[in-house]
């Protein structure tokens, strides 16, 4: 996909959209929440990287600082017929990338169980006990950058 770029969008972007639409048909509509559970009340103050080709969002990725120094890495989500390809891991590591120039220095992550092994190989290790969320199981994971 020669035409795919990278951008960081704010909520009033109108890439937005497409954003949101990606974060519910790959997160919450399989387990069947409502599609305005897709929006977190942080969102104006969250880090928002998309990575889209003729106005479709096909990967995105948030963040969301906790301190000055690191904060949560949400909302990972790659179009169903690119997972697997490596967009992914782009997504995060240009992220990291910028999360590093912006002074950050750690980023940690509530991982769905399946996708334990993605974020082990970017260099994400896990801490703390398993637990429940949205309905699934989940690990915490985190990464010095």
């Amino acid at each position: 996909m020669n035409d795919l770029r990278f951008d960081f969008i704010a909520p009033r972007h109108p890439l937005y959209a497409g954003e949101l639409e990606l974060r519910f048909r790959v997160l919450r509509e399989p387990l069947g929440h409502a599609r305005e559970d897709v929006k977190f009340p942080f969102e104006d103050d969250s880090l928002h990287l998309v990575a889209h080709a003729n106005g479709d969002v096909l990967g995105c990725v948030l963040f969301h600082p906790e301190d000055a120094h690191g904060g949560r890495l949400f909302q990972m989500a790659v179009s169903p017929s690119l997972q697997k390809k490596g967009l992914g891991a782009k997504l995060v590591r240009a992220l990291e990338e910028e999360l590093r120039t912006r002074g950050f220095r750690h980023v940690h992550l509530h991982a769905r169980t399946p996708v334990v092994p993605f974020y082990e190989r970017l260099g994400y290790t896990l801490y703390g006990e398993p637990y429940e969320e949205v309905g699934i199981p989940h690990r915490n994971m985190q990464r010095d950058i």
